[in-house]
């Protein structure tokens, strides 16, 4: 299934290339919103939250009342993943909230999953060099995916999977990398990082894996017309 996403970052929504370069930026906001509104789920991430930068919650607010979102960037509390299924969102988002010094912080899991219930947790596995990167990508961790998938798995709903050597570079996903990791768990999995064809979706869409598309559907690379 094709999962289209909205990124937020200083009041539009934007693309950034490898998570640092902004390519594109739109004000118009209502106009994605329809544009995505025949979609089962959209992924909608707030980037100055995760970059601890401010935020845009009015925003954030306004896509998860209109859309059916899961909703990321910056949830790093329980207080949190509590206001924004409250505020609309399907399934919220965790991230480098989800790892520390010492690991998998499995206690923080569990009270997420006590609060909000693990089906509507995904836990984000952003990976750099095949260890989990965190806080806006920049601090490596030692967890592998692995690891972080198997630790996680007893609490929450599905991973969603981030190769961030690919993000935004429309150079296309690894279809055998993504086969693995659907190996390695019976949640949902959801990938993202430079996916850049129909063709892609549909093959991941055939090994039971969902896609998060940006920037190809921004670059008019995808139909979001006739794609689902």
């Amino acid at each position: 299934m094709l999962v289209p996403s909205i990124d937020l970052m200083g009041g539009q929504v934007v693309q950034l290339e490898q998570g640092k370069t902004l390519v594109l930026a739109s004000d118009d906001l209502d106009g994605w919103i329809a544009r995505f509104a025949r979609f089962p789920i959209v992924q909608l991430i707030d980037l100055d939250a995760a970059m601890r930068r401010g935020d845009n919650e009015a925003l954030v607010r306004r896509v998860a009342t209109s859309l059916p979102c899961q909703v990321g960037g910056g949830v790093r509390s329980v207080a949190r993943a509590t206001e924004l299924i409250a505020a609309g969102a399907r399934r919220v988002i965790v991230g480098s909230a989800l790892f520390g010094e010492a690991g998998v912080n499995i206690e923080f899991a569990r009270e997420l999953a006590d609060a909000v219930g693990a089906d509507a947790l995904i836990a984000a596995i952003d990976t750099r060099g095949g260890r989990v990167v965190t806080h806006g990508w920049t601090q490596a961790s030692a967890v592998t995916p692995g690891v972080a998938i198997l630790a996680l798995a007893p609490f929450v709903g599905g991973f969603l999977y981030t190769d961030v050597e690919r993000e935004g570079l429309l150079q296309g996903f690894d279809i055998g990398r993504a086969a693995d990791l659907k190996r390695a768990t019976s949640r949902r999995l959801i990938v993202a990082g430079g996916i850049r064809s129909q063709e892609e979706v549909d093959a991941l869409d055939r090994l039971g894996i969902d896609a998060v598309v940006g920037m190809a559907i921004y670059r008019g690379m995808i139909s979001t017309s006739d794609s689902t």
